[in-house]
C-alpha cells in the first residue's frame, strides 16, 4: 500500500508518549529452554502503568556473548515520573530491577547477566540489591575481562556483571490501536505487526498484544488505569443509551493495542512506522489509530500522518 492509501486508512491523530529509564542487559544460559523461560519470565508482566517496570527482547544472539554462551539481549523499562526528582525515578528503577533479575533470572540454574550498554557512562552498581542476595559470602571475579559478581547458590552460581549501563534519551509508551472485524484479524496483528516492529533494532513491544487498552485518570485512581469505555466494543450500545459517544466505528468488533518502547525518538518513529504498514495491510484492519489522552499521559506527540510525508 502507498503512503496516500495507508494516510486513508490511519486516523489524523497524534500518539502520545512518555520518557523513560531503560537498560538493555545480556542474559546467558547453558540451553535454549532455560534462556527462553528466563526472558520470558522477566518480561512477562508489563507494568510501568502502575510504578514498576517493563521489559522486552531485544534479540537473541546466539552464542555471541560475554562468555559464549548462548544467550539474549533484553530491554528493561522504566518511567521518569515527570513530578519528582530525577533521583526517585532512578532509586525506583533499580529496585524494579533488581526484583526482576533476582526472582526471574537469578533463580534459573547456569544463569548469568552481563552489561549491553557498555559504552554508556551511567552505571548501576547492583552490588547492594542483587550481589548481597550472597548475605555477604558472594565474591568479586574477573571474568572474560568482565567485573563481575558471583552470588553463591545451592546450584553453583549466579553471575551478574557489577556495573550496568542505563540511558535516559528512550520514548516510551506508544499505543498502535488495530480497529478489527474479526478475530484472525487480531490473530494476524500478533503475527505480523509484532514482527515487523521487534525487527526494528531498539524497539521492543513489552505486552504483544494488549487487549486491555485502558485511559489514565479513571473514577478509582488508587487502581491506576481503567477501562477506555469510548474504545470498547461491548459498551457501544450501552453507550449510546446513556446519550454518550462511543467512537468505535460500525463493524468494528475488536480494538488491540501494540504498546511500543524505544531507545530512542529515531527508532520509535521507524517502528510506528513499519508497524502501521504492516497493521494497514493485514485483511480485516477496517482503521488504525493510536492512544492520546492529551497530554495526560506523556509530553511527546507523535502525528500518525506525519510519519508519511
Amino acid at each position: 500500500m502507498n503512503s496516500q492509501g495507508i494516510i486513508e486508512k490511519v486516523e489524523n491523530v497524534s500518539a502520545e508518549a512518555f520518557d523513560g529509564i531503560h537498560c538493555k542487559v545480556i542474559i546467558t544460559a547453558n540451553d535454549a529452554k532455560t534462556l527462553r523461560k528466563a526472558v520470558d519470565d522477566s518480561t512477562a508482566s508489563p507494568s510501568v502503568v502502575i510504578g514498576r517496570l517493563e521489559g522486552g527482547l531485544d534479540e537473541w544472539l546466539g552464542r555471541k556473548t560475554p562468555d559464549g554462551r548462548i544467550g539474549a539481549s533484553v530491554q528493561y523499562w522504566g518511567q521518569i515520573f515527570p513530578d519528582k526528582p530525577f533521583s526517585e525515578s532512578l532509586n525506583n528503577f533499580e529496585k524494579e530491577l533488581s526484583y526482576n533479575l533476582r526472582q526471574n533470572v537469578l533463580v534459573k540454574p547456569f544463569t548469568a547477566v552481563y552489561d549491553g550498554m557498555l559504552n554508556s557512562d551511567r552505571k548501576i552498581n547492583v552490588l547492594d540489591r542483587i550481589g548481597h542476595c550472597g548475605d555477604g559470602w558472594e565474591w568479586s571475579e574477573d571474568y572474560h575481562n568482565r567485573d563481575t559478581l558471583v552470588v553463591p547458590t545451592m546450584v553453583p552460581n549466579f553471575r551478574t556483571e557489577r556495573l550496568l549501563g542505563y540511558s535516559v534519551n528512550g520514548v516510551m509508551g506508544v499505543g498502535l490501536w488495530a480497529m478489527c472485524t474479526s478475530k484472525k484479524a487480531v490473530k494476524q496483528v500478533e503475527i505480523r505487526a509484532l514482527k515487523a516492529i521487534n525487527d526494528v533494532k531498539g524497539a521492543v513491544t513489552p505486552f504483544d498484544v494488549c487487549s486491555a487498552g485502558s485511559k489514565p485518570g479513571g473514577k478509582y485512581r488508587w487502581i491506576g488505569p481503567t477501562t477506555n469505555e469510548e474504545y470498547c466494543p461491548s459498551l457501544k450500545e450501552i453507550l449510546k443509551k446513556q446519550g454518550r459517544v462511543s467512537k468505535v466505528p460500525d463493524g468494528v468488533r475488536y480494538i488491540p493495542e501494540v504498546v511500543i518502547d524505544a531507545e530512542s525518538m529515531e527508532v520509535m518513529k521507524k517502528a510506528m512506522k513499519v508497524g502501521i504498514e504492516t497493521l494497514c495491510d493485514i485483511p480485516g484492519v477496517y482503521r488504525v489509530s493510536a492512544a492520546n489522552f492529551g497530554g495526560r499521559l506523556g509530553r511527546y506527540q507523535i502525528g500518525l500522518h506525519d510519519l508519511f510525508r
